[in-house]
């Protein structure tokens, strides 16, 4: 079952200036940071509130490390803006095998790591009316910026 939106993942080109702009008009604070090598971003998720599962929901921004990296094809296509929506799930696993058999794509055979130890996997845009998909499981929550 989805029990909340976990996030939205917004692809930009500048990480620190963006944070900026959310820290000043919004007033949102930087809640964790980090670089993912495998993905090949550097991110920051910005609290929005709690939820009533335990969880949170953040606003992910993503700035690529490099030029290989699907953040940086997406860019380079699109421009900054959403890239994606996450949904949190307490089974990502079971979630995921639940959305294949309605005929959806899942992008990763096995879930993997995600932002602060999440296990994520994403579903086709093209089975999801154009909307990257992500799926999460989130791990227990502690602040940390890196």
């Amino acid at each position: 079952m989805l029990t909340r939106i976990d996030h939205i993942g917004i692809a930009c080109f500048d990480l620190d200036k963006t944070v900026e702009f959310y820290r000043s008009t919004y007033g949102f604070e930087v809640f964790h940071s980090e670089v993912n090598e495998e993905q090949g971003v550097r991110e920051a998720m910005l609290k929005i509130n709690e939820t009533s599962d335990g969880g949170a929901s953040y606003l992910q921004l993503l700035e690529p490390t490099r030029e290989d990296s699907t953040v940086a094809k997406w860019l380079a296509k699109n421009g900054e803006g959403v890239h994606h929506i996450a949904f949190g799930t307490a089974d990502v696993d079971a979630e995921a095998a639940d959305i294949k058999e309605k005929g959806v794509r899942v992008l990763y055979e096995e879930p993997r790591r995600g932002s602060m130890g999440s296990r994520i996997t994403f579903l086709h845009p093209k089975d999801c009316h154009g909307v990257l998909t992500e799926l999460v499981t989130s791990a227990p929550v502690e602040s940390s910026e890196h």
